[in-house]
């Protein structure tokens, strides 16, 4: 039973990730070896994938000793946790040449994972992102951090140790507010520059240290937009794998709909009502869009242009 009525994408991994055995290399090495345990795959980052019954794509498993074979060693091979009582392994792949000609022929392909979020079951989409922002964590994060040395994976690939100074290093995910600011019966979206021409979405930015989320909000709105925060109404965060943020969907009220893009985040702005986001939403709006289903933008303002008045 999902924990929030708003399910994002990459949201929902239903793995049981059974960190109290990642630990203990010994069951670890047993169940990477064992004939009923399954891996996943990504090369460069893309998972590997095969058609599904109902026209869509699907997660293509691997036995785990191929993806312990493929490895060539634990610098690339994640523990995942568990399906019911099968493990389930993922495998880090690199190079310009496609495995899926090679190793893995006809056993599936790989493609991009923003591409084909939304034709894959969400439950795979969650899976896939875990072990995409896993794998980025370990590639940027290979040497220590307190004095530089090579440091080892432990922990089924959730932890990197440092054998010169025994530092111990996590994952690290960085949290990132995103708000839709409203104001009586209208909300705002802004535009970057470098957008695709006609988008609009909700403002966002990272959290700063020792700032709160709320405060967040409201500094984002008045750096980007000149807007002062009256209050913060909690929706609903995402996984994002690019490479590993959270993102905490909030629907702020304003003091006024007097707005100014910085120019430097925003280059304009532009107000909504209801019915006018609806229509965005469903693509009405000739030369204005708004981010598809697969972003928790489209949720807020989806959420926010479906609620009673």
């Amino acid at each position: 039973m999902p924990l929030s009525p708003h399910q994002n994408t990459f949201a929902g991994n239903p793995l049981n990730r059974a960190s109290e055995r990642r630990g203990d290399v010994s069951w670890l090495t047993e169940k990477l070896l064992a004939p009923d345990s399954l891996a996943i795959a990504l090369w460069n980052g893309q998972p590997f994938v095969e058609a599904s019954p109902d026209g869509g794509v699907q997660i293509a498993y691997l036995p785990s000793r191929m993806a312990e074979d493929l490895s060539g060693g634990a610098e690339r091979l994640l523990f995942m946790g568990l399906w019911q009582e099968t493990a389930v392994f993922a495998v880090d792949l690199e190079g310009g040449h496609d495995p899926a000609d090679g190793p893995l022929a006809g056993m599936g392909r790989f493609e991009d994972l923003r591409a084909m979020a939304l034709r894959l079951p969400a439950t795979d989409a969650a899976i896939m992102a875990t072990a995409k922002s896993m794998f980025e964590w370990r590639r940027r994060h290979r040497h220590c951090s307190s004095c530089g040395e090579h440091t080892d994976v432990v922990d089924g690939g959730w932890k990197r140790a440092c054998p010169a100074c025994k530092a111990e290093h996590f994952p690290r995910t960085d949290p990132v507010v995103i708000m839709l600011a409203v104001h009586g019966d209208r909300c705002m979206l802004g535009r970057q520059e470098i957008w695709p021409k006609g988008m609009f979405s909700a403002l966002a930015g990272f959290l700063e240290p020792g700032e709160s989320i709320e405060e967040a909000c409201a500094r984002e709105l008045e750096e980007e937009a000149g807007l002062k925060t009256l209050s913060v109404e909690y929706h609903s965060t995402q996984p994002w794998p690019y490479p590993s943020s959270l993102m905490i969907g909030l629907i702020a009220q304003v003091a006024s709909d007097e707005a100014t893009p910085d120019q430097t985040e925003l280059s304009e702005v532009r107000w909504f009502t209801k019915a006018e986001a609806r229509d965005v939403l469903a693509g009405k709006v000739e030369g204005t869009f708004a981010p598809g289903p697969m972003a928790i933008a489209h949720q807020l303002l989806k959420t926010w242009a479906e609620s009673p008045d």
